[in-house]
């Protein structure tokens, strides 16, 4: 199992800012708008930087979409901001008219996604933006691991032509992949090539990955590990290729497993190659208040639960 390390915890919103805030400086088409949380976005550089190119709409989401569709029009590349529960749930009537219908070049960016929002709870903690949104025709999904690829990720989409969704979180967690990366839109990374089961996770999941995959070294299982950062579209041909080796996978998300990462790779392989798959993900539920680490081990998304699907999905393969 390949060895990752870190010095420090960063929240992905975080990394979401200082992106906003290079892309901008990059592109002067680059503009902002937010739903009344600037602080909670971490917008607060590029508002310093570029006042004028940025809009306070207030808690007025829908509008926010509709405004940041005619922006586009002028050919400006709008960001827009708030809590993942408010951009996708409350706003999918003026996502699917104005943005993805029309196919207009939207970057609809969420922060506090899942269950670690935490204390707020399960009004605010949404487990379905990532069905609602990779169901929308030319949406593309990303959901990145950490605060330097969730930067990497807000300057790539600044650059790519249609509508985006991006998702990112509050808590701190450890910052493990390389500041300089480039980020490719659809394209997979390899996290640690194993030849026993494959381990495909996106977002937090990653570095839950991880741990899981050095507990199961030490249970004599090499586990392959990928970071699907991009759900949709899905790097097919790193899935199938990795699978054909394996023969078995584990799919991990912080989502509820109706409509996640792990139906989009289960949708591939029932069509390509028929391989034996268990899901880590929230079971048709909401959530509920507690710390980040309480939710996330209660509803089973942690290093142990990824062990023990890693260890039955291999015994169904045998």
């Amino acid at each position: 199992m390949k060895k990752y390390t870190y010095t420090e915890k960063k929240d992905t919103r975080s990394g979401f800012g200082a992106g906003l805030h290079e892309a901008g400086k990059k592109n002067e088409n680059v503009v902002a708008l937010c739903a009344d949380l600037v602080g909670s976005l971490k917008m607060d550089a590029f508002i310093k930087d570029f006042p004028e190119r940025f809009t306070q709409v207030g808690i007025a989401e829908a509008n926010m979409i509709g405004i940041a569709a005619g922006m586009t029009i002028g050919g400006k590349i709008p960001f827009t901001g708030t809590f993942a529960n408010f951009s996708t749930g409350r706003v999918y009537d003026q996502i699917r008219q104005s943005v993805a219908y029309s196919n207009k070049n939207v970057k609809i960016c969420a922060s506090h996604a899942g269950l670690t929002l935490g204390e707020d709870g399960a009004t605010h903690q949404i487990l379905e933006d990532i069905g609602l949104m990779k169901m929308l025709p030319g949406m593309v999904v990303i959901n990145p691991c950490d605060y330097n690829q969730t930067k990497a990720a807000t300057i790539a989409i600044a650059e790519y032509e249609g509508p985006v969704y991006l998702r990112f979180g509050r808590p701190v967690i450890p910052v493990f992949t390389d500041p300089d990366q480039k980020f490719e839109i659809g394209k997979a990374w390899m996290v640690n090539e194993g030849t026993d089961v494959t381990i495909i996770a996106t977002g937090h999941m990653v570095w839950k990955a991880i741990e899981a995959g050095e507990k199961l070294a030490e249970l004599g299982i090499d586990a392959e590990i990928i970071n699907i950062h991009t759900i949709k579209p899905l790097d097919d041909e790193a899935i199938l290729k990795s699978v054909k080796k394996t023969g078995c996978v584990v799919t991990c998300e912080e989502h509820n497993k109706f409509g996640g990462l792990g139906e989009s790779v289960a949708r591939l392989l029932t069509t390509e190659l028929p391989t034996p798959q268990e899901f880590v993900a929230t079971n048709d539920t909401f959530g509920e208040s507690g710390t980040p680490d309480q939710l996330m081990s209660k509803y089973g998304l942690d290093a142990v639960n990824i062990v023990e699907a890693a260890q039955k999905v291999i015994g169904r393969k045998k």
